[in-house]
């Protein structure tokens, strides 16, 4: 029998046997009692194909384009933290890995590589930033700054963070980077997440957020960053169709609908249970995309099918990592490439023109007809 993984779940159990606890723990925590974190997933279950047939699907285009960005499907890489943690490549690994896929990646303002490290080690891929807004202003604009000139393609603001979720793994661990290791964008070792004197007796993180990251974030901010670039904005954690039509009224120029990987608030609904009412909301005004739970090829179709223009992969890229690498990422993505494209043609949609709403029905409303 073959030890290779044939399904995300597979990468996991990897990861949680080489990974060390505090490590493995902090990739995979959700929130409080992690109901929601349950709930992203199980989400994709609550909906059902209706599939065409006799439609000639020898060939599937998967193509898609993201924020003007011509990739080889709608599977990107979210952002997650920290990833030398997973493997001492990293980021700089994650990033070649996306550019042999064809897909973008989207680097964490926490990263264990630099900005300009991961923009060396692929100059052709496509990238954006994930932004956390710092108390530091100046700080923050640097961050943007040197994403323009390292050639990234956009900026997703992660709005949903005032302070940090109460992950309790990470509270029993006292989880702190690897002494080795530093948030490599920043200097100083209070903003590098590498302070010596440590945390306390909460998780570091915690404390680090509730230092250094600005809570009084309000709309007007949006604007104030749309000022600062020419680079394509992107919300990061909306939930509300409410909120989705007050950013597009600021300016931005996409929304993805997230819960923080279920690490933030618990207890808010799934991503896929929303995104057909922010999409309804926002119509063709704006990009959607949606981030949370997505586990295997037909999680992608759904999404598509209620409106998502792309989804964003994260956990999965760090089990993946743990696995082997850069390898282990293109293992990953390959996986999933494979796998949507299988439910594509058996859906009978020929490329992602054909992927719509009547392809997908809720099982609730299935049980009443």
């Amino acid at each position: 029998m073959s030890d290779k993984p044939v399904c995300i779940a597979d990468f996991e159990l990897h990861a949680k046997r080489v990974l060390p606890k505090a490590v493995f723990d902090y990739y995979v925590s959700g929130a409080d009692e992690q109901e929601t974190l349950t709930d992203n997933v199980a989400a994709f279950s609550r909906w059902r194909f209706f599939p065409r047939v006799l439609r000639d699907v020898s060939r599937v285009d998967m193509s898609a384009v993201v924020l003007g960005q011509h990739l080889s499907m709608p599977v990107c890489v979210a952002a997650t933290a920290m990833q030398r943690m997973a493997h001492p490549d990293g980021e700089t690994a994650t990033v070649r890995a996306c550019h042999a896929a064809g897909t973008g990646m989207m680097l964490s303002s926490w990263a264990t590589s630099t900005i300009e490290e991961v923009a060396e080690a692929s100059p052709d891929s496509v990238r954006w930033l994930q932004l956390y807004i710092y108390k530091d202003r100046a700080l923050t604009q640097s961050l943007v700054r040197r994403a323009e000139e390292a050639g990234y393609k956009g900026i997703f603001v992660t709005v949903d963070t005032p302070y940090l979720g109460k992950r309790r793994n990470d509270v029993r661990n006292r989880f702190k980077l690897p002494s080795h290791l530093r948030m490599s964008n920043f200097d100083s070792p209070d903003l590098a997440f590498s302070a010596k004197e440590g945390y306390g007796e909460d998780s570091g993180l915690a404390v680090y957020v509730a230092q250094a990251i600005d809570p009084t974030l309000r709309w007007e901010d949006i604007a104030w960053l749309k000022g600062l670039t020419h680079l394509p904005v992107v919300v990061k954690g909306v939930l509300r169709a409410e909120d989705a039509v007050e950013a597009v009224k600021y300016g931005v120029d996409g929304i993805l609908v997230s819960n923080h990987g279920a690490r933030q608030l618990d207890c808010v609904p799934a991503t896929l249970d929303v995104l057909p009412e922010i999409v309804e909301a926002v119509g063709d005004r704006v990009e959607v995309y949606l981030d949370g739970g997505v586990r295997r090829g037909t999680d992608v179709l759904k999404a598509l099918a209620l409106g998502a223009k792309a989804v964003f992969l994260g956990r999965p890229v760090l089990w993946g990592l743990a696995y082997e690498g850069e390898q282990g990422v293109g293992d990953v993505l390959q996986l999933l490439r494979e796998e949507f494209r299988l439910a594509l043609a058996l859906a009978g949609c020929r490329s992602l023109k054909e992927v719509n709403r009547s392809l997908v029905r809720k099982v609730e409303f299935i049980s009443r007809i």
